[in-house]
């Protein structure tokens, strides 16, 4: 990924993004090309690894040769208005542009096949989705033997991390008064999140 230098992001917002992340999209290569399944993951910052599941019934986890695999994880994105920017009136030469915040996240892949691993990343998964909401659901509202049938019809999937690149493209290569009318503008238009990124975003 081509990342400029006012557009890489510090170790600390990657791995807030990677833990807070919903789905991203695992990407292989198999026989036939590239394969992708777009499924939600555990990030574990210790042991540097994302964890998920695929649908038994999706070949991916077949037809992936063991090995190098790419995750895209997704943050907020938005189209930027060059109307937004103050400079816009002082010179005219602005264009359009997509803020976004995205991690291209490389590793070795493996599957598990194995009842009491994928328990484990489901109840993960679950506690990372349903901590905070008035009336959490746990896997163990659900009878036992639903959900061990649920647990057969799913497998495991590793990415062991080996690099991480990160790119968060969010105005800071903008003179300070058009980031502050990117951040109205998003803010205007209901992007709350990136706007609040903008915000945020160190400057050059």
């Amino acid at each position: 990924m081509y990342v400029p230098a006012h557009f890489a992001a510090d170790e600390q917002a990657v791995n807030d993004l990677l833990s807070r992340h919903g789905a991203a999209d695992l990407i292989t290569a198999t026989a036939d090309g590239m394969v992708a399944t777009m499924l939600p993951f555990v990030y574990d910052a210790g042991a540097q690894t994302l964890r998920g599941h695929l649908a038994r019934n999706n070949d991916q986890w077949r037809r992936t040769a063991l090995g190098d695999a790419l995750v895209i994880v997704r943050g907020p994105d938005a189209y930027v208005s060059p109307a937004w920017y103050p400079s816009k009136a002082e010179h005219g030469r602005v264009v359009p542009t997509w803020n976004y915040v995205t991690a291209h996240v490389y590793g070795r892949l493996t599957v598990h096949d194995d009842p009491a691993w994928v328990e484990r990343l489901v109840r993960d998964l679950t506690e990372k989705h349903e901590s905070g909401r008035p009336q959490p659901w746990s896997v163990d509202d659900a009878p036992a033997q639903f959900i061990s049938g649920q647990l057969r019809a799913i497998v495991g999937v590793e990415l062991a991390i080996t690099r991480i690149e990160a790119k968060f493209k969010l105005s800071q290569n903008r003179p300070a008064a058009d980031i502050d009318g990117v951040y109205s503008g998003l803010a205007a238009d209901g992007h709350e999140t990136i706007a609040d990124a903008v915000r945020r975003a160190p400057t050059v």
